[in-house]
């Protein structure tokens, strides 16, 4: 494959279930409290991600400030309120974009969310990724989804031919989710240890412990 793998960091919402300010400044307690949006940003690269493009939105200063993001993107949606559509159209935007005379071959979307993805898992799904195709996640310990059929979860790998048609279809808070399941026949499924769990409440920080 050719032509460079660069990965969309969505960090743009402001934590408001959580009540402690932007996720993507939650201290990450096994990384030496730095926070969430510098580890997940270190784990993309470490993965075999060529460049990372970080969308921030709500505290954008603050976060920028804080975080040492090494050599990403810095991307700022202005209009991160309405929804994670508007990071991922975005993020994907300046992915897509050439850089030094290089057009993506593909682009890979993550959470900043999701401490519990390693450098391996990326890696794993860059691996098993095939041209013309999506490769989505599966957690091993993820609870089984309502009737029990298989489930696709982030961070997951987009043909850049893909994430373009995927980015725009994007609605509210429901991300690329309509344009791959018009397309599931598209979707390669690649399984991880753990749970891939989110922080979404007090009841998940234990995943920063």
């Amino acid at each position: 494959m050719t032509g460079p793998t660069v990965a969309v960091l969505l960090a743009a919402g402001a934590g408001s279930r959580l009540g402690r300010g932007p996720k993507a400044l939650l201290p990450h307690g096994r990384h030496g409290g730095r926070p969430l949006v510098e580890h997940a940003t270190r784990v993309l690269a470490d993965g075999g991600c060529d460049d990372v493009v970080v969308v921030l939105g709500a505290d954008a200063p603050r976060v920028a400030a804080d975080a040492d993001l090494g050599a990403a993107r810095v991307v700022v949606n202005d209009d991160w309120a309405t929804g994670m559509a508007s990071s991922l159209r975005a993020g994907v935007a300046a992915a897509l974009e050439p850089r030094d005379g290089e057009t993506p071959a593909r682009v890979v979307v993550a959470h900043v969310d999701q401490p519990g993805v390693a450098p391996e898992d990326v890696a794993r799904l860059l691996a098993a990724h095939r041209p013309g195709r999506v490769t989505a996640s599966r957690w091993a310990d993820a609870p089984a989804p309502e009737g029990g059929r298989p489930r696709w979860a982030h961070p997951l790998v987009l043909d850049a031919a893909l994430a373009g048609p995927a980015a725009a279809s994007a609605v509210g808070d429901a991300g690329a989710r309509a344009f791959l399941r018009a397309h599931a026949d598209l979707i390669d499924v690649v399984t991880h240890p753990g749970d891939g769990r989110d922080v979404d409440t007090e009841a998940d920080l234990d995943l920063l412990a």
